[in-house]
Order: C-alpha cells, then structure tokens, then sequence
C-alpha cells in the first residue's frame, strides 16, 4: 500500500541532497513539468476577445479621439 507524500516531505528531502543532486532532481522534474505545462494549456481552449465591447456605445468619433490623445509628440 503507497502512501501519498506531502510537498513539505518531498522539500525537507531535497534540501538535504547535494547540489549536484539537486540540479540531477531539477534536470528530472523539468521535462516532465514541461510536458504537463504544454498539455494543460492546450486542452484549455482560449476566450475570443470578439465582441467584447459589444453593447458598449463606443462611437468611431470617441475612437478616433482617444486615438489622438494617445499619440506621443
């Protein structure tokens, strides 16, 4: 029967080790949280930004204005 380790165990450990063995647990961990990182992201489909300011009233006047008064002389 495994028993779940807990994050505080697994950091009280790795401050033990080495530095060497620290970097081998770093070069390790690495690729395999890369792996996830690139998974999760890609199952997570993003938001379209299309229609955001729908329902807004923002007028092609007030646009171009705030457009002017944002340029930099």
């Amino acid at each position: 029967m495994s028993s779940t380790v807990t994050l505080d165990e697994v950091l009280t450990l790795a401050h033990q080790l080495s530095s060497v063995d620290k970097v081998r647990l770093i070069e390790w961990i690495a690729p395999q949280l890369e792996r996830e990182l690139q998974t999760s992201a890609a199952q997570k489909p993003r938001k379209s930004l299309r229609g955001l300011w729908q329902g807004l009233n923002i007028t092609e006047d007030e646009i171009s204005e705030m457009r002017q008064d944002m340029v930099i002389w």
